[in-house]
């Protein structure tokens, strides 16, 4: 079995890019080939409002690789990348991690946040954290939307990292017979830790991209984060972050009590957090595909306090492994519980590293295989493509 997997231009250090790197390296280790194609020309330089074009049209550059790629057995993309091989007799296999009509769903305007979190959002742009409250406009984002949409309803397969994913999909009209929800994984080295039991001064943890504009900082709930942290002033914190603007930086060092580490090799991270072992992990993200960081702390022993996001809500059960949590005020009671109870902050912690055994990356790439052999088995509806 020979794989085209295409990649974004470069190698951007988020939960898509390890993900892809991770399922790569697996499958040659399975005895899959994989041939990896990065696109490397942009055709276009557009106005902001077109930028959702030009990222569409990015994969257009590919057709350098046409020979190369239509030798492979099938291509597997993320979303919409592989839109420009649609036209060929080659399958084509879309891995969701997360859907942009998720992002735009579930990330509003200013005006429409909760109170709880509104004035500091309003404060964030006062002291110029922010340029905007909002991103001027989503054009882009729904450009994108719908080509995700267009390409997955012509792909033979799809994978969905989660069910919520999958709903997503099957709400955007996709067939719920090619939908293969197939979970994430955490690569290897979080499983090597081993824990020294739980920690007696706990911390509230954050774990994850922080983002560099209005929209992504709000989908990544960072005004929430930093409403938890004014809370608990008194509590040691630590932020482990990707992605952080100059202004966002200088304003969380300054919140007290507070330990800021930013854009660290992802495999020196375990190392950080397995001392840490039954502090909280607050994920306050207003969207999630899967939630990567969520597993990962969990695999540490951290606690997580989490919205209903991404995987959460297939494997968190409240007062076992973490909390599902709807609110601000709710987030606050949970962690306030949790810091008042060290042997519930114990039972939960131990059950939050047996959780995260479920995703491995042996199980993520069994799956991913199946979905291959699947799509190949019924390759015989594609004529033969030879050149000339």
């Amino acid at each position: 079995m020979k794989i085209a997997f295409i990649h974004d231009q470069k190698k951007i250090k988020t939960g898509a890019h390890f993900i892809n790197d991770l399922i790569a390296t697996k499958l040659k280790a399975k005895g899959i080939k994989v041939i990896n194609f990065y696109p490397k020309i942009n055709l276009i330089k557009t106005p902001y409002h077109l930028k959702g074009l030009q990222s569409i049209l990015f994969f257009y550059s590919l057709l350098e690789h046409r020979e190369k790629i239509l030798k492979c057995d099938l291509i597997q993309g993320t979303t919409y990348t592989p839109l420009t091989f649609l036209a060929f007799p080659i399958p084509v296999v879309c891995h969701f991690g997360s859907t942009t009509c998720g992002f735009l769903y579930n990330t509003p305007r200013a005006n429409l946040l909760n109170r709880e979190t509104k004035k500091l959002w309003y404060l964030l742009k006062k002291e110029g954290i922010i340029k905007e409250l909002n991103v001027k406009t989503r054009r882009p984002l729904r450009d994108i939307a719908e080509m995700e949409n267009y390409v997955a309803s012509k792909a033979e397969a799809v994978l969905a990292v989660s069910e919520k994913v999958k709903e997503e999909l099957i709400d955007q009209k996709i067939s719920v017979e090619k939908i293969n929800v197939v979970h994430n994984a955490i690569e290897d080295f979080w499983f090597e830790q081993k824990s020294d039991g739980i920690i007696e001064e706990p911390r509230i943890v954050y774990l994850g991209r922080i983002g560099k504009d209005s929209f992504t900082m709000k989908l990544k709930g960072i005004d929430r984060l930093i409403h938890i942290y004014k809370r608990f002033e008194a509590v040691k914190k630590v932020t482990i972050g990707i992605a952080v603007t100059d202004m966002l930086k200088k304003y969380l060092m300054e919140i007290p009590n507070h330990g800021l580490f930013l854009n660290i090799k992802k495999d020196i991270i375990p190392s950080i957090l397995s001392p840490l072992s039954g502090s909280i992990l607050f994920i306050p993200s207003r969207y999630e595909g899967f939630s990567l960081s969520m597993v990962e702390g969990m695999s540490q022993g951290l606690i997580p306090v989490v919205y209903p996001v991404g995987v959460a809500p297939e494997i968190i059960r409240n007062g076992i492994n973490g909390f599902i949590v709807h609110n601000q005020s709710e987030a606050e009671s949970r962690i306030a519980d949790l810091l008042a109870n060290r042997q519930l902050r114990k039972e939960l912690s131990e059950a939050a590293r047996s959780t995260s055994f479920q995703f491995h990356s042996d199980i993520m790439i069994e799956r991913i295989s199946k979905v291959y052999e699947s799509v190949l088995e019924n390759k015989t509806n594609f004529k033969q493509y030879s050149f000339r």
